[in-house]
């Protein structure tokens, strides 16, 4: 059926218009089939945007729900709302999730880094929750490079001028920089917030006759098919598309935080969605999806920034700082009074309506009538399975041989030039510029294994990390996502947290590429082994594919952003020595491996070999056993052992305040292996510690009766040195201001 255009110079859809707008052949012939018709040009729109990888999931929904997605603590279905929510005792929950805003941040990287910032606030507060922490995982290339020093300085103070005007304090994170990441960066940010039970919001349009409200900021054109320009490959064309880059104002995000969560109270809003990704068009279809109705919309009523706009941009239209709302009929005027006293917007668009499609008018002409069901995730969007292939350069990287590394003569320049490299370097050049104490409830900021915050009014906190090794990914796509979960349960264990429950961004290359799209299966593989294990389901998050420039794609990077539970704030410990005389104890075994290290591309400028070996039941034993010995208060510091092994683990617990203070480590720390290996292999499952003498034989004992290698190997000592089995010896201030200047030296 031929639809003649209804707004005047509108184009008649065709193929060629379709596939312009990222949809396949396919799926022109699937959208023409469910309407019975030839779109209208707002409807293309409409479908380009909803059935972007971006917002449709559609090469990677099959593979999502393997993964273990229940539990006794989530309240709602993971995926299913704006964030995951989990109860943590006593009335409340914690509404928390992660999402990237990678090619936004690759053209413009202020505005890009600050709206993913306020978006996935947005994410946070609409559910009813409070937001109390901010945390971002960032990856960039060399340091060196001009371009990648410009991006960097960019990103980092997008998320600090937009986190700190609203006032949330970001209090943990992860930067990593390599080549791969050079010409695409990866922004993820992580929000969490509490919320009591009985206040929960979700985001769905139920009540016929209801009414649906557009809240907060006017709609202007930034953003226009942001969603389709997060779905295609990084190019030299990409410059061009700035206009689908948001801009966002934190003030107007702190307003309209303070007047969803006052209007949630007030018990005449039924249902609540941030408009992010697709703007009006996302929020529109699936609160109606969810609910299974439909929202009549008239286009007309929308408070614009801009004269002139269509329907077509109006619908697609990103604009940051809005939120759709479903207000009982006849509670208008009462929300809108709400939204008057915080100087936002608060307008009637629609009404909820009993067809289950979403019909959108303007200028007394019905635009776009689609049914919403056809247009969103779990409902008849497209869904493939990609054909899968195992990469061919792993037949490289697998055989190359670690012998082949000549033992370094001098180990005291090794360990420094490792403390200097920017992966493992102090980012206190980044989180300075992060208001880590505002609202005055943060425990420990980025400076510890993860952030914490406390519960006010309890006695309960959080600790939450994010973290992912793309190396390993990269060597073995199973192996390394196991790790990265592994390794995010070991950080909030090593501040006295039990870790209960995850949500993850997955940032991939073209999923059309078989070797990409083996990557991304056997990642999520691996996120399930590790989750199932460790009892920590998946409550939502974010896939994000096309992660490539014309010289290849990033490595497969599936962050994890782990959330951990401390029941007794007064049992937090640290990850710095503090005294001398107390003993170093070393938990877990040293199997002397540096497939994929640090040090090993140190030597060889190579990623190669296989990652560190996991089994995932003794690192569920290891967790256990040190989280039992910090809650019975025996360790006084515990630090994970990652990026750079044994001997920078070791000088990053002695750095600190105390410039006096220093570690001795006898040969015990070695295990009869190279003794290089030893010192910088990256082994897993390992986590150092510090105790009093006293409760060292209690210690032993307990990690004995549960099956966890435990040995003492060195003390803390006021020499101001860090003295490391005969083979390092090196001034503590040394290492540390090599440690602390890298990435300084080189944005400054």
């Amino acid at each position: 059926m031929r639809y003649k255009p209804v707004i005047k110079d509108e184009p008649f859809v065709t193929l060629e218009l379709a596939r312009l707008h990222g949809l396949t052949e396919e799926e022109f012939d699937k959208m023409v089939k469910s309407l019975g018709r030839v779109p209208t040009f707002t409807e293309l729109g409409i479908f380009s945007v909803m059935w972007s990888e971006h917002c449709s999931y559609k090469n990677s929904i099959a593979l999502l729900k393997t993964l273990p997605r229940s539990g006794d603590r989530l309240l709602v279905s993971a995926g299913e709302e704006n964030a995951g929510l989990v109860d943590i005792g006593d009335g409340l929950a914690v509404a928390f999730k992660i999402e990237s805003h990678n090619h936004p941040s690759a053209v413009e990287p202020y505005q890009g880094a600050a709206t993913g910032v306020g978006g996935i606030l947005r994410d946070i507060f609409s559910m009813g929750a409070r937001p109390i922490a901010v945390l971002n995982s960032l990856r960039f290339g060399d340091l060196a490079d001009k371009r990648v020093q410009y991006l960097f300085k960019n990103v980092v103070k997008g998320i600090a001028d937009y986190g700190n005007s609203f006032g949330v304090p970001d209090v943990a994170g992860e930067i990593y920089f390599d080549k791969c990441y050079q010409g695409n960066p990866l922004v993820n940010a992580m929000a969490v917030g509490i919320v009591e039970h009985d206040k929960v919001a979700l985001a769905s349009s139920k009540g016929v006759g209801n009414s649906v409200m557009i809240v907060g900021s006017s709609t202007g054109k930034d953003g226009i098919h942001g969603a389709t320009f997060a779905s295609e490959e990084i190019s030299e064309k990409s410059e061009t598309k700035r206009p689908a880059v948001q801009v966002g104002d934190p003030f107007v995000e702190k307003l309209l935080l303070e007047a969803t969560l006052e209007a949630i109270s007030s018990g005449y809003v039924v249902g609540v969605q941030d408009m992010g990704a697709a703007g009006i068009t996302c929020s529109t279809t699936e609160m109606s999806a969810k609910g299974r109705c439909g929202m009549q919309i008239d286009l007309d009523l929308v408070p614009l920034r801009e004269s002139g706009m269509t329907s077509y941009e109006i619908m697609l239209s990103e604009s940051q700082e809005r939120m759709l709302f479903i207000v009982e009929k006849g509670y208008e005027g009462e929300v809108t009074k709400i939204f008057q006293k915080w100087d936002l917007h608060a307008v009637v668009i629609g009404s909820v309506v009993d067809t289950q499609s979403v019909q959108i008018n303007m200028g007394n002409i019905t635009v776009a009538d689609v049914p919403a069901k056809v247009l969103v995730l779990g409902g008849d969007a497209p869904v493939y399975a990609r054909e899968a292939k195992e990469p061919g350069y792993l037949a490289k990287t697998r055989t190359f041989d670690v012998d082949s590394v000549p033992i370094p003569r001098d180990f005291n320049d090794i360990l420094l030039r490792l403390l200097g490299s920017p992966t493992i370097a102090s980012k206190r050049w980044v989180y300075e510029q992060y208001d880590c104490m505002v609202r005055t409830n943060t425990v420990m900021d980025a400076r510890g294994d993860a952030g914490i915050v406390r519960i006010k009014g309890t006695e309960k906190a959080l600790a939450m990390k994010t973290d992912c090794n793309s190396r390993y990914v990269y060597l073995n796509p199973r192996r390394g996502a196991q790790i990265a979960v592994a390794e995010a349960a070991r950080n909030v264990v090593c501040v006295g947290a039990r870790p209960i429950a995850i949500t993850n961004c997955l940032n991939f290359g073209n999923p059309y590429d078989p070797e990409i799209f083996w990557q991304f299966r056997e990642a999520i593989k691996g996120i399930s082994d590790a989750c199932n294990v460790f009892g920590t389901p998946v409550t939502g998050g974010n896939v994000s594919f096309y992660n490539e420039d014309p010289t290849g794609a990033v490595y497969p990077t599936p962050v994890i952003g782990m959330l951990g539970l401390i029941e007794d704030q007064g049992k937090i410990i640290g990850s710095r020595f503090s005294s001398p005389g107390d003993v170093v104890i070393v938990f877990g075994k040293s199997h002397a491996e540096i497939g994929g290290s640090e040090y090993l591309f140190l030597q060889t400028g190579q990623i190669v070999g296989e990652p560190p070996a996991i089994d995932l039941e003794s690192e569920k034993r290891l967790q256990t056993c040190v989280l039992e010995l910090i809650n019975q208060r025996l360790l006084v510091s515990a630090h994970d052992i990652s990026e750079g092994g044994l001997a920078v683990a070791l000088s990053e617990s002695a750095f600190g305040e105390n410039v006096n203070l220093g570690v001795t480590v006898g040969v015990g720390a070695l295990t009869g292996a190279r003794p290089d290996f030893d010192l910088f292999g990256e082994d897993q499952t390992r986590i150092i510690a510090s105790a009093r003498p006293s409760h060292v034989a209690d210690i032993l004992s307990m990690a004995r009766s549960s099956d966890v290698p435990a040995v003492t190997i060195g003390s803390v000592t006021d020499l101001g040195r860090i003295e490391i089995a005969g083979l390092i010896d090196i001034g503590r201030e040394e290492g540390e201001k090599k440690y602390e200047d890298s990435i300084t030296s080189c944005v400054a």
